[in-house]
């Protein structure tokens, strides 16, 4: 192809620097691609600079906090202040330790990175408008490209996040000063997590929710570990309750909720925080002059390499549809760059972990005992209560389990659901026992380091196959 005047050339065009589109542009770079990276805001995207990242920074310092006040069954007597304006300035180091560090390693590895928004101009050309008020704009034709644009939280009507009282996530992990009271309007993920963030820092938290549970993704004997905690920690939770409108009141804002049978109520609050999802960012892009629509809910679809309609447009991450997590748009990256560099590789979705970061913590891989069954398996379950955990007693976490989901007629794990401490650590064996073909019995066969939590999943291994020691056999 020869470049057009004015315009630069590049073998993979990259749209989005999140953890789909960095990573897909450092493989194909090593794959002896001449990549370009268009990122329009900060290195690393939404997930290190304004989600994942922040969020755990914030999370480990409530748990310290949080843990420290409660530690006088252990002997320990301790009143904990947290400097919230200090807290983020950590948080705030740890980010940009991280982003810089994806800008290092993207110009280590010969990417070529652009500053700006691109949209489509036609089926092989993008204009990257660049970031700034000097408007000026380049034209970068390509032979593939990569959609990484990841999303964006969703408004509600009535709740706009231009008003300075009205959090997106975004805003919550930016807050320099710990509000005495916050509404949560949302009981997934991204509301629980931080509901129970905020209460640990001693904030009053009001989670409404149009549903008639929390984190309604997860089975209800895993949920109702979490929710019990929150309650514990004062969360106050109010189900089958949509948020209709917010106000400002004499001593901060007001936020009305409204039943299905129309009764309404008022929380009063210093904040509130808009948590009721993400949509994905395709509407920026300009696919018509491209000829490519995304579905009803603006997610592309893409086969099992990455790949949209057009042979030479792939879609990671987001934008490419559940589940959003930063670990599936970085191995959707990686299968992208390599089909483009001519591999012999596909997307397998059976051993995607997803964790919540909850206390105690969620972590899932693979089929629950229900989805086995639909899916035409004769499964076998095994189960780990974490209060029989020598480890889990030792860290006075004893609430939770782990279980796991094999097939009955040979043995596979299929499947496996954490609700325990560190649950975000022990999900990878389970995941890694999925992708290799493990059975049941290899993973009780497994000599697990005593004491510690990943036992549990040794002992419910053990227990799917009625010869558990350390509990009670199914």
């Amino acid at each position: 192809m020869t470049p057009r005047d004015g315009s630069t050339r590049t073998d993979v065009l990259v749209i989005g620097g999140g953890p789909g589109g960095y990573v897909a542009a450092i493989r194909a770079a090593q794959r002896d691609r001449d990549v370009t990276l268009v990122e329009k805001d900060a290195y690393g995207g939404t997930c290190l600079n304004h989600g994942c990242i922040p969020s755990k920074a914030f999370i480990t310092a409530a748990d310290i906090a949080h843990d420290a006040e409660n530690a006088a069954v252990m002997g320990i007597h301790a009143d904990p202040t947290v400097d919230m304006a200090a807290l983020a300035d950590w948080k705030n180091d740890v980010v940009d330790r991280l982003t810089g560090g994806v800008e290092k390693l993207c110009k280590a590895n010969q990417v070529t990175l652009l500053e700006g928004t691109a949209t489509f101009a036609d089926d092989h050309a993008a204009r990257v408008a660049h970031s700034g008020d000097d408007g000026e704009t380049a034209t970068v034709e390509f032979e593939d490209c990569i959609v990484a644009t990841g999303s964006r939280p969703i408004e509600i009507p009535g709740f706009s996040f231009a008003d300075e009282d009205v959090w997106a996530s975004r805003d919550a992990l930016a807050a320099e000063e710990r509000p005495d009271e916050l509404v949560v309007v949302g009981a997934g993920y991204i509301g629980i997590e931080l509901s129970t963030m905020f209460a640990k820092l001693g904030t009053d938290v009001t989670v409404v929710e149009m549903l008639d549970s929390a984190l309604p993704a997860y089975d209800d004997d895993i949920t109702r570990v979490v929710r019990s905690r929150a309650a514990d920690l004062g969360v106050d939770f109010r189900f089958g309750e949509g948020a209709s409108e917010w106000r400002e009141s004499g001593r901060g804002i007001e936020v009305v909720t409204e039943a299905e049978d129309g009764e309404t109520a008022t929380y009063g609050a210093d904040k509130v925080l808009v948590a009721v999802g993400r949509e994905p960012v395709t509407d920026t892009l300009e696919l018509d002059a491209i000829g490519l629509e995304p579905d009803d809910t603006g997610f592309l679809a893409i086969d099992d390499h990455a790949r949209t309609a057009l042979d030479h447009v792939y879609a990671v991450g987001d934008v490419a549809g559940e589940p959003m997590l930063a670990h599936k748009a970085s191995a959707e990256g990686i299968v992208a760059a390599e089909t483009i560099a001519g591999e012999s590789v596909a997307l397998d979705h059976r051993a995607i972990p997803a964790a919540v970061f909850t206390d105690p913590e969620i972590g899932t891989v693979g089929l629950t005992e229900s989805e086995a069954v639909e899916a035409g398996v004769d499964p076998v379950v095994g189960e780990m209560p974490m209060r029989a955990s020598g480890r889990a007693l030792t860290m006075n976490e004893s609430e939770g389990f782990v279980r796991l989901v094999g097939d009955g007629e040979t043995g596979r794990l299929v499947g496996a659901q954490m609700v325990a401490p560190e649950a975000s650590e022990l999900i990878a064996e389970a995941g890694l026992a999925i992708e290799l073909g493990a059975t049941i019995d290899e993973v009780a066969d497994t000599i697990h380091t005593h004491p510690t939590l990943s036992e549990a999943t040794m002992e419910a291994a053990e227990n799917a196959m009625q010869q558990a020691i350390h509990t009670l056999n199914r």
